[in-house]
Formats: structure tokens, C-alpha cells, sequence
């Protein structure tokens, strides 16, 4: 990995001001995904949302509605020590180069691309993880090739938690390499309680070894999780 040349990225991450909501007393029926509807966006809300389980997503027609904080049933997550680097993927990866943290703002953008299905990071959803960003909460995992940025991921990364909330590939495979050099950097130190949450399962992911299961195991994992040590992503 190659984290030169983006801006600094505070290690450890700036605890931000505290919500005022209490994001902690919502709860939903088994098999309810969308939990609750409203609040902000503050740094503060959306990182006690993901401490008790929640992330937000926009309401309505592509997303431009009120946020919605969702907690889905099952949860789609990924053990780092259950990746599968699958052979074709292993040969590919001499091609790129996986930089972290060096265009944030770019791999964002470039999740919000409105010719993409769903489209539900609006310009409000991508403000508020950027300001996540400068304080050390929010992470990407870009794959580059000959100089261009062709794919990548980002997320929050609270304790030893990183919750993948989008990625995107301009050339095949480049959001799987992503994907890989996410796993290589939170598997470094085998502390097994760290999970990587991806809210829903796909066919796709799955084949890189992402499971389903019941809420209440996901939000016993990320108790867990929580207690694991911050990883300093400046050092991928």
C-alpha cells in the first residue's frame, strides 16, 4: 500500500461533539431493516449511530428524503480471516497499486455518480462523511493503475469496526483489489474481533466471503469490535 500524497488524516480520530439524539434507545421488529427516520448529520450522530448499530441513508426518490437510520435484519458482514482471495483475484493484483486515503473525496464522488443505480449518496450524505474524513473517522482504499484512480472504497472505521459504505470500479476487478488491501490492513495484527460490516449481502460478495446473520449476533460482534484498538490507517 502506498498512503503518500493526500492530505494528513489525524491519528487517533478527533472525538467529535456529542449528539444530542438518543440513537441508542431506537430498536426495530425482527426482519425490519429502516429502524428510524430524521435527526442530522453531524459527525457526533453518525458516529453514535454505528457505535449502537445504525448507519443513515436518505429516504425517498434517489435518496433526497430525510435520513433514514437503518439497521438491517440479517446484516451482511465480513471476517477479515474469512476473506477469500480467490486465484483470479490473486493474479490481478500485481496490476494495481492500493494507496489509502490519498483522493477521498474522489472515491466518494465517484460512488455518488448519479448514472449509478440507487444513487442515494446525496451531496448532504457525502459532506458529512468528508467531514468524518478530517477528523480521522472515515477511511477509502483506492486502486490505481498507471497513475488513474480506477476503484476504490470508503468507510468508518470506529475501534475495530470499519463499516464499507460504498465502493465503485472504473476497470474490472479494481473494487475487489480495494477490497483485499482493506482486508490485508485490518488483519494485520490477527486481532479476531475486528469485523468489516457491508449492511447487506450480495451474490458478489458473498463469493469473497461475506455472510448473513440475525442482528442481535451483529450487534454482539460489534460490541466486541468496538473494544479492539483503532487501526492507524497512515501506516497501510
Amino acid at each position: 500500500m502506498n498512503p503518500a500524497g493526500g492530505p494528513a488524516v489525524p491519528f487517533p480520530p478527533v472525538e467529535p461533539t456529542a449528539t444530542s439524539w438518543e440513537l441508542h434507545r431506537l430498536a426495530a421488529e425482527a426482519g425490519e431493516d429502516l429502524v428510524a427516520a430524521g435527526a442530522d448529520l453531524a459527525p457526533g450522530t453518525v458516529l453514535a449511530a454505528y457505535r449502537c448499530g445504525l448507519f443513515p441513508m436518505g429516504l425517498g426518490r434517489h435518496g433526497r428524503g430525510p435520513v433514514g437510520w437503518w439497521s438491517p435484519d440479517p446484516r451482511g458482514i465480513l471476517l477479515p480471516a474469512e476473506f477469500r482471495l480467490r486465484k483470479s483475484l490473486r493474479q490481478v493484483l500485481p496490476r494495481f497499486e492500493v494507496r489509502v486515503d490519498t483522493a477521498f473525496e474522489a472515491v466518494v464522488a465517484q460512488c455518488a455518480d448519479p448514472r449509478r443505480e440507487g444513487r442515494w449518496i446525496t451531496p448532504e450524505i457525502s459532506r458529512a462523511y468528508l467531514e468524518l474524513h478530517r477528523g480521522g473517522w472515515a477511511h477509502s482504499v483506492e486502486a490505481w493503475q498507471d497513475g488513474e484512480l480506477v476503484g476504490g472504497l470508503y468507510g468508518v472505521a470506529v475501534g475495530g469496526l470499519f463499516a464499507g459504505e460504498s465502493m465503485f470500479h472504473a476497470v474490472r476487478d479494481a473494487s475487489k483489489v480495494a477490497l483485499a488491501g482493506l482486508v490485508r490492513l485490518l488483519a494485520a495484527d490477527a486481532d479476531d474481533r475486528r469485523l468489516i460490516d457491508v449492511q447487506w449481502r450480495t451474490d458478489h460478495l458473498a463469493r469473497l466471503g461475506v455472510r448473513e446473520v440475525p442482528r442481535e449476533d451483529y450487534l454482539e460482534r460489534l460490541e466486541r469490535a468496538l473494544q479492539a484498538p483503532a487501526v492507524d490507517f497512515s501506516a497501510g
